[in-house]
């Protein structure tokens, strides 16, 4: 039976897993670069870590699924969208293993691989998919072996305003800041902008508001953090739940599955859920094993790849900043 190994780098994550062909997660390891509160991450630290950490992650890894290097078949790696330095960084350990192992590379789209991950863990088969990260914020439905973008901010991805406005009322990064809004939410709504044009959305104006909010009202005493984690969760998941139905409704289906970071979220997830279930249909979500930035994602993805008969010659295995969820073709999908 098949097995390989997937390497996940594009942000602050480093991450190795091992699946099977049947689907199976034999290992999924991961380590977060985790930066002070009110600061961010930048390419080229966050490319130190993952270069201090993936060779202890693969041994991990092999260690967890009781396998040797002989027994991998193949090696997946993302090859974008992503930061470019953190790319390089597991890009060049991937092409060194394949070389050292005598294995073969199958470079992963990093979008695709959430929503296969999300299929195979949720048993979902043909749904309309909510992408919420750190560096993504699109809905999804798949036709004509493609995934196709019907709507995606027009701005900042919505992760990146969570994280920014973590930062604006200095919440820490420790385990991620959307996580840490999601923790202290009040019940006192504040009035934010919803921008919402057609199928798409902007947050740039949301987090101004909010600045200027925290710089005044919340000096002032008139307002609170708790007040300003609520807004702004009702408000940007609304808008988030508003696209899906709109997608839904076109595509005539009746499953939604979230995926990425801010897919966690349980508010987001309950809202989601309220909107699908009067629809007749149901929410496919997942937890932070799966759902945050993971090796098993891009191992089952380049799995699904490997078994089409997809490979990467070594002298394309590069990666790149841009790369589109509709950019790659989906073989391995007959409906």
């Amino acid at each position: 039976m098949a097995k390989i190994m997937g390497f996940e780098g594009s942000a602050n994550k480093i991450g190795v897993g091992i699946v099977d062909e049947e689907g199976n997660i034999l290992a999924n390891v991961r380590h977060t670069y985790v930066t002070p509160a009110g600061t961010g991450f930048l390419p080229k630290d966050t490319a130190k870590h993952h270069q201090q950490h993936i060779l202890g992650l693969v041994k991990d890894a092999l260690t967890q699924a009781k396998l040797t290097p002989q027994e991998i078949d193949a090696l997946a790696y993302t090859k974008g969208p992503g930061m470019g330095g953190p790319l390089r960084s597991v890009a060049v350990v991937v092409r060194t293993l394949a070389q050292l192992w005598k294995k073969p590379i199958v470079a992963v789209n990093h979008c695709v691989a959430h929503i296969e991950m999300g299929r195979l863990v949720t048993k979902s088969q043909n749904p309309v998919v909510l992408y919420v990260s750190g560096g993504n914020t699109q809905v999804i439905a798949y036709s004509l072996k493609r995934y196709r973008i019907f709507g995606e901010t027009i701005d900042i991805a919505v992760g990146n305003l969570l994280d920014r406005f973590a930062r604006v009322i200095s919440l820490p990064n420790d385990p991620a800041p959307g996580y840490n809004i999601e923790q202290i939410v009040g019940q006192k709504f504040l009035e934010l902008p919803y921008t919402v044009k057609g199928m798409d959305v902007s947050f740039s104006g949301i987090l101004s508001s909010l600045e200027d909010i925290a710089r005044h009202q919340l000096a002032q005493g008139k307002c609170t953090p708790e007040d300003l984690c609520f807004s702004l969760q009702e408000n940007v998941f609304a808008m988030l739940v508003e696209i899906t139905e709109r997608a839904m409704a076109h595509c005539g289906q009746s499953e939604v599955l979230i995926v990425g970071g801010v897919g966690c979220n349980e508010r987001l997830q309950e809202m989601m859920k309220q909107m699908v279930e009067q629809r007749g249909g149901r929410v496919c979500a997942m937890d932070d094993r799966y759902c945050i930035d993971n090796g098993a994602m891009i191992a089952w993805t380049g799995m699904l790849m490997f078994k089409s008969g997809i490979t990467t010659p070594m002298e394309d295995t590069w990666c790149t900043q841009r790369y589109r969820t509709d950019a790659p073709e989906v073989l391995w999908r007959d409906d």
